[in-house]
């Protein structure tokens, strides 16, 4: 017989044949399964009509799926970078009106929980300021199993259907060719595929918003994104989107201090839960519901099943019902907080699920991607992931089986056993999927009712205030700014043009770029009814009124677990210290001296002890800051520009600053003007007899935060064309309460 000679590769090498034939190109044109079947459609999973249930049919689904979900071991493909805590749940009073839920009917029940925050883009070894979505899962431990709420820190999601999340953390992550950059989304392969994927952009003004960049894991909001049903003992159902709202406010950082608290301590999340949990300053979130009667689905301008959009608190007031307290830290951080395993589709009778598209394919991927990073199917037998309900099943064998079953019987029906463990009816707890008709034909495509893409994108961004819209502005300059390839760029403008014209104005005109007309999106997905998704004949949508809700431009409902640096050295005023130290006491907040060195430091009035130095110390670090007198202490800071910057950070990221006596003199040279210029909002000054006055002033406008007006001083000028001016930002007026 005859051999056919193998083709040589480029330069005749016969030992690159072999690599020639395993590589695969990127100019192939045609898209196939893995066993070489061509894909007529890879934009939308097999449903039961256009609104209805993914099938389990759904071939391509499954496999693209379980590729996805085993692609790394041992971390987490997504969500890799955690932290967590135990905790216990109470409801403020019964919800059996709305859900024959267990745990939710008796408020002297608590139900122990755990609860896993994360990052989405990053690997383990990330910065926790990283610009990214914040996962937060809670266990419940009920008597009726385990239920987890697996939701994020922003209620909607970039896609729609589940098909397309191994695109998108695909395009997210660092570019295969290179393995950058880490944990960050300005590059090109974001970028890219947000720019063709236009139900992406609510998401997206999310994720570039302050929302994306927190204050704390603490000061967070929490959202199950999708709508679920809720069940009553009688069987009725009623849709549900379920809320955490956070007791200390919604609070973020500044983007220069993201950065900046990336180099200086990375595990800042990590270290302010862990720590504020030591403390006893427990974490606490107010459990909330939003309910829409069945009969009330399609009553709105939007589609209940759609994930990249969410219900305006104006239209379905969030009921507060119940209260999350974190109260224990983790023994061992990868016995729990690594181990724990979550899983949309680990519910309990009178909690179920909708048809949302995403929502749908979450319930697959979870458990699938379970098998790979904990070795097999028995990880609910880990402690961290152990119902306190008891488990029986026919169920054997695995890898790291940890239940001894005696016996014979592991199957049923069985006489053997005495035809144990028998099914549970409904009178007895069993689990009973809510019997939603469907009928429908077998199609992949979307409701033409998901294809409002702009409407709730615009609607978020208009409902910031002007400092808010001008971060995301920032935000997308930045982000933007990353990217290598201009038609990206130039797409990306146009799809901000569908959001705010004046948005993508100033986001164009840092990017030297014109406004064009938006190109309709490559190889996106249509509608049921066969029409192209492109701009023109995609629905317009509703213009909605400003949501309040929306915007976190709202004073704290209290300063407790405030963090104010005090800034001092030798030769400090002590009572000016003590007397902040009272008023914060009084308050739930903290302080911490900041010297030269650390150890004990000799001041007017006795000792006091500075528990960093400069050198480890950052404003970044810290909420507030503080200028107590002492003219040696502050003739000792002037000569050290470490402290000099330490203040002007602190003036420059918008936080509230005080100084008494001689620390004013500190303050005017960090911001460059002399002392008793006009002063600025959030900044108090007052002589040494006026302590007690600056000091109730100080803690009065850290409710406020930060004071964004500061950042005026900052700007660039309005004309991109034009030199930017040398400005000095403004001096503070003497004893100014904040406003």
């Amino acid at each position: 017989m005859a051999t056919r000679k193998p083709s040589r590769a480029p330069g005749g090498d016969p030992k690159a044949v072999d690599l020639a034939r395993d590589t695969v190109r990127a100019d192939d044109a045609l898209m196939t399964t893995n066993q070489g079947l061509r894909i007529n459609d890879d934009q939308n999973s097999l449903k039961a009509g256009d609104r209805g249930p993914t099938l389990l049919e759904d071939f391509q689904l499954r496999e693209k799926i379980t590729h996805f979900d085993h692609e790394r071991i041992p971390e987490r493909v997504v969500h890799a970078r955690g932290a967590a805590a135990h905790g216990v749940f109470r409801v403020y009073k019964s919800l059996a009106s709305l859900t024959s839920a267990a745990f939710l009917q008796d408020p002297a029940v608590e139900t122990p929980v755990f609860v896993r925050f994360s990052t989405v883009a990053g690997s383990r070894g990330s910065s926790d300021l990283a610009r990214d979505v914040r996962g937060f899962a809670v266990k419940f431990y009920t008597e009726q199993g385990n239920f987890d709420l697996v939701g994020n820190n922003i209620p909607v999601f970039f896609i729609q259907d589940a098909v397309k999340f191994p695109d998108l953390i695909h395009a997210v992550k660092p570019e295969p060719h290179n393995e950058i950059p880490q944990a960050a989304s300005a590059h090109d392969t974001f970028w890219d595929f947000v720019s063709l994927m236009p139900e992406s952009m609510h998401m997206i003004m999310w994720a570039m918003s302050d929302r994306a960049i927190p204050r704390s894991l603490r000061m967070m909001e929490g959202f199950g994104i999708h709508t679920f049903r809720l069940i009553d003992a009688k069987g009725r159902a009623r849709f549900v989107k379920f809320h955490w709202k956070p007791l200390l406010g919604v609070h973020s950082v500044l983007w220069d201090e993201a950065t900046m608290i990336s180099g200086k301590d990375p595990d800042f999340h990590r270290r302010d839960l862990y720590d504020a949990i030591e403390s006893g300053a427990f974490p606490e979130w107010e459990f909330g519901l939003q309910v829409v009667e069945e009969q009330d689905e399609h009553k709105f301008g939007f589609d209940l099943l759609d994930p990249t959009k969410l219900i305006p608190e104006e239209l379905v007031p969030v009921q507060r019902l119940g209260r999350l307290t974190l109260n224990r830290n983790p023994a061992n951080f990868f016995a729990e907080t690594e181990q724990v395993a979550f899983h949309p589709g680990h519910v309990v009778p009178g909690i179920d699920f909708s048809n949302d598209p995403l929502l749908q394919g979450r319930l697959f991927s979870y458990l699938d991607t379970q098998l790979t990073r904990l070795g097999g199917p028995n990880f609910h037998e880990i402690p961290i992931n152990r119902p306190v309900a008891p488990v029986h099943n026919n169920q054997r064998d695995g890898h790291m089986r940890q239940t001894i079953n005696p016996g014979q019987t592991s199957y049923g029906p069985n006489t053997t056993g005495g035809g144990c463990p028998m099914q549970a009816g409904r009178a007895l707890g069993g689990f009973v999927t809510y019997a939603e008709r469907v009928d429908g034909a077998k199609v992949r495509a979307r409701s033409a009712s998901f294809f409002d893409h702009f409407s709730q994108a615009a609607l978020f961004f208009r409902s910031q205030a002007p400092h808010e819209q001008a971060h995301i502005v920032d935000a997308l300059r930045f982000e933007l700014g990353k990217v290598q390839a201009l038609p990206i760029r130039q797409r990306m403008v146009g799809m901000l043009a569908q959001v705010d014209a004046g948005l993508a104005a100033k986001v164009a005109q840092g990017l030297g770029l014109e406004v064009l007309p938006p190109v309709r999106p490559l190889n996106h997905s249509i509608p049921a009814d066969g029409k192209p998704a492109d701009f023109e004949s995609r629905p317009a949508g509703k213009a909605m009124a400003p949501s309040p809700a929306l915007s976190m431009a709202r004073p704290a409902p209290s300063i407790a677990t405030r963090k104010v640096a005090v800034l001092t050295a030798a030769g400090g005023d002590k009572a000016a210290i003590d007397a902040l130290g009272r008023a914060l006491a009084a308050e739930g907040a903290t302080m911490t001296v900041i010297g030269p060195r650390l150890g004990k430091l000799a001041a007017v009035g006795g000792d006091v002890q500075a528990e960093q130095s400069l050198l480890t110390a950052s404003s970044v670090l810290f909420d507030a800051l503080y200028l107590p007198g002492g003219k040696a202490a502050v003739d000792a800071l002037l000569a050290a520009p470490d402290a000099v910057r330490f203040v002007r950070e602190a003036y420059r990221h918008c936080k509230p600053i005080a100084a008494t006596g001689d620390g004013e003199r500190l303050l005017a040279r960090a911001l460059e003007q002399p002392a008793g210029a006009p002063g600025d909002a959030g900044v108090v000054t007052g002589a040494d007899d006026a302590i007690k006055r600056v000091v109730t002033a100080f803690v009065k406008a850290m409710a406020q935060h930060r004071f964004f007006e500061r950042e005026k001083a900052f700007a660039l000028p309005p004309d991109a064309d034009a030199a930017p001016k040398a400005k000095a930002p403004p001096r503070a007026r003497r004893a100014t309460p904040g406003r």
